[in-house]
């Protein structure tokens, strides 16, 4: 497929995902400067797939909700300045017979050509989602993904699978088998057993060559999987936060004993519970049940990415001006999007990343400080986007990119990483950090310790391109003794306000590492 190029103002592309369960919609722009920009995600339940997997045709009530909702979806997205849909079906619509009927019935009333994918297609689309999304690095990882009808699997890294599975087990299948729907009372442990036993005798080939594959951590992504660790987290743990990422086999298995000794009414009132999704939930969790308990997985982490996102990755992938999809890690990909969405000084804040690296490195090697390449990791992603407020205006800018830093979805990273890089983008200029002060109060006070050096780096380095002419190509910490620390400085050309910059930041300086700091100037051509 040919895709057309994007103009000077963006390209607004809008992908719709129809699931067994619910149809998804995601609007992106497509900026000029190789950045995208989410415009909206919407989710509506239609239960595609209800009464069909017995009479292998999807109902006309299910058809009806359909048509409204893709509508409605295509309307909206209009609204948007929609230039392109990208729209996919999957399990439901993969085996109905009537199928054609549906397909001519959307491009006639919502104007959409839906294509509908194979489970491996499936499969491949969710792991492209989810895996440009987490912090990888170069592990092998399990990837699941429990929907309506079917169930995808996957087992890579980073950059490419090497397995893709998918299978007829979905909550909304297996309910509809095992559960009718005139069933609203507990379900006995006889019941729960008899899915657990359908699951393991459809995965049982599969089991055996992902164990031979021995991956090392587990990632979950669907509404059944997130809704889960919602449950163990409100209603097991009584926690009102948002719900941890990584779901235990141990807090499964408590889920799982509260959700079956419930009927239907009162499963609804769990906390934490999707009051839409409590008809079918007790399914998915048999799914997922039975997955970890045959490889062995004592815990998944679980993230809201899936089939949507793979689309989109999917579609920038086979566009030209795009070119560094494939080649940086999720985290990279992620800050680099969020900096050039937000219309950074690319060029100042590449130089300022560079001098900032090079007080890090030299500074370890002269036993300033002790921190591994995690804290350099985040010093260099922070110092990337430590100018990003200015988005919003100039002035004050340090605590308007905190606030973009720490309320970004930046991909790949947790939320006590996000909240360390906002804090150093915070105090790269005006005043320095104070234990005190409110932002670091959530940090533990090693982490406020290792802010405190950081960000003295990060002000060096920010004071060292003051003009943003890159007049300082290199910088290195040298010669110390008890009393100073030398700092090396190659520069080009007339740089004195580069130098008044880092002068007025050696009071500070001493103060967090008990040495003076010592300039020395070295001209280059």
């Amino acid at each position: 497929m040919k895709l057309k190029k994007i103009g000077p103002n963006g390209r607004v592309v809008s992908f719709i995902d129809i699931g067994t369960n619910s149809v998804r919609l995601l609007v992106v722009r497509l900026n000029p400067n190789h950045s995208y920009t989410i415009l909206t995600r919407q989710k509506q339940q239609v239960r595609l797939g209800e009464g069909e997997f017995d009479e292998e045709e999807i109902q006309p009530e299910a058809i009806e909700r359909l048509v409204v909702v893709c509508k409605k979806f295509t309307d909206l997205a209009r609204t948007f300045s929609t230039e392109e849909f990208v729209a996919v079906a999957t399990s439901a619509m993969r085996e109905a017979a009537n199928q054609n009927e549906i397909l001519h019935l959307l491009r006639q009333e919502a104007q959409i050509d839906v294509r509908v994918i194979s489970g491996q297609e499936e499969a491949r689309l969710i792991y492209l989602g989810v895996a440009s999304g987490i912090h990888i690095e170069d592990r092998q990882v399990f990837f699941i993904d429990i929907g309506g009808g079917s169930t995808e699997i996957a087992v890579g890294g980073d950059r490419t699978y090497q397995y893709l599975e998918s299978f007829r087990l979905g909550a909304l299948r297996l309910s509809n088998l095992y559960f009718p729907r005139e069933n609203t009372g507990p379900v006995s442990s006889d019941q729960y057993k008899r899915v657990q036993h359908h699951v393991k005798d459809t995965i049982i080939h599969s089991v055996r060559k992902i164990r031979d594959m021995k991956p090392v951590m587990a990632v979950g992504s669907s509404g059944s999987i997130m809704n889960l660790a919602d449950i163990a987290q409100k209603a097991i743990h009584q926690d009102g936060s948002n719900g941890d990422p990584v779901l235990s086999g141990k807090d499964l298995q408590k889920v799982i004993d509260l959700l079956c000794s419930l009927p239907l009414d009162q499963r609804r009132k769990i906390p934490g519970m999707n009051p839409e999704r409590a008809d079918i939930i007790i399914a998915g969790a048999a799914i997922l049940d039975t997955f970890m308990k045959e490889l062995g997985l004592d815990s998944i982490q679980t993230t809201g990415r899936g089939l949507q996102d793979g689309l989109l990755m999917d579609y920038l992938s086979r566009m030209d001006v795009f070119p560094l999809l494939g080649e940086l890690s999720p985290r990279q990909r992620s800050v680099l999007q969020l900096g050039r969405s937000c219309g950074i000084n690319e060029v100042h804040a590449r130089t300022v990343t560079g001098l900032v690296l090079e007080l890090f490195d030299s500074a370890k090697e002269q036993g300033l400080h002790n921190f591994s390449d995690n804290e350099r990791e985040l010093l260099e992603y922070a110092t990337f986007l430590h100018d990003i407020g200015s988005f919003i205006s100039y002035s004050n800018h340090h605590a308007h990119s905190y606030y973009i830093i720490k309320n970004s979805e930046l991909l790949g990273f947790d939320q006590k990483e996000i909240t360390f890089m906002a804090n150093i983008a915070r105090f790269h200029r005006k005043k320095t950090l104070r234990k005190k002060d409110p932002e670091v109060m959530e940090l533990e006070s090693r982490e406020r310790d290792t802010l405190r050096v950081l960000t003295t780096f990060i002000r060096l380095s920010e004071s060292l391109d003051r003009s943003h002419t890159a007049l300082i190509q290199h910088v290195k910490f040298t010669r110390m003794n008890k009393e100073c620390i030398h700092l090396e400085v190659v520069a080009r050309g007339d740089c004195q306000l580069e130098i008044w910059g880092v002068e007025a930041e050696k009071k500070a300086f001493e103060k967090i590492f008990g040495k003076q700091l010592v300039i020395e100037r070295i001209p280059t051509e």
